[in-house]
C-alpha cells in the first residue's frame, strides 16, 4: 500500500513536472530565449571560424531538447486527450438521445469507425430532409424515427376508400 501511495505521489510530481515545462516550453519568454539562443550561436560564428566544434554545439542541444520534448509533449498530449474523451463520454451518457455505443469509441478499431461514419453519413440524409435544421437524432434513433415520419406522410397520401 506504501509502495502503492509514493508511486502516486511519484507520478503525480512527474504530471506537474511535465505540464510546467510544456506550458513554459510553450510560452513567448521561451521563444524568446530560444531565438536569443540561435542569434548567439550564429553571430559566436566568425569568432570560432564555423568549425566543427561551433556546429557539433547547436546540433547536439537541439537534438537533446528535442528528443526530450517529443516524449514530454507526447506524455502532456496523452493526458489531456483522455481528458477529453471522458469529458466526452460524460456527455453522451448524460443525454437521452445520444447512442451510447459512442462512449468507448476512441477503443474501437478504423474498419468500426468507416461503419459509424457511414451511419452518420446517413443521418445527415436525414436531417436534410426534416423540415427543421434545429433537430437532431442520434444515430439508433434517426432511422426509426425516419421511417415514422414516411409511414404518416404515406398514411396521408392513400385514398380514402
Amino acid at each position: 500500500m506504501k509502495d502503492k501511495l509514493r508511486k502516486n505521489r511519484e507520478m503525480g510530481a512527474f504530471e506537474k513536472f511535465a505540464g510546467f515545462i510544456t506550458r513554459m516550453t510553450g510560452s513567448t519568454p521561451a521563444f524568446i530565449i530560444a531565438l536569443l539562443i540561435v542569434i548567439g550561436w550564429a553571430v559566436t560564428g566568425p569568432i570560432f571560424h564555423y568549425s566543427e566544434t561551433w556546429q557539433l554545439v547547436i546540433n547536439t542541444g537541439t537534438t537533446i531538447i528535442t528528443f526530450l520534448m517529443v516524449f514530454l509533449i507526447q506524455k502532456t498530449q496523452n493526458k489531456d486527450s483522455l481528458a477529453i474523451q471522458l469529458k466526452l463520454n460524460e456527455l453522451i451518457a448524460a443525454h437521452e438521445f445520444a447512442s451510447n455505443r459512442l462512449v468507448n469509441i476512441e477503443g474501437m478499431t478504423e474498419e468500426d469507425l468507416k461503419v459509424i461514419q457511414r451511419y452518420y453519413a446517413r443521418l445527415s440524409h436525414f436531417a436534410q430532409t426534416e423540415e427543421s435544421l434545429q433537430k437532431s437524432h442520434s444515430i439508433d434513433e434517426a432511422q426509426k424515427h425516419h421511417a415514422f415520419k414516411k409511414s404518416r406522410k404515406d398514411d396521408r397520401n392513400k385514398p380514402m376508400a
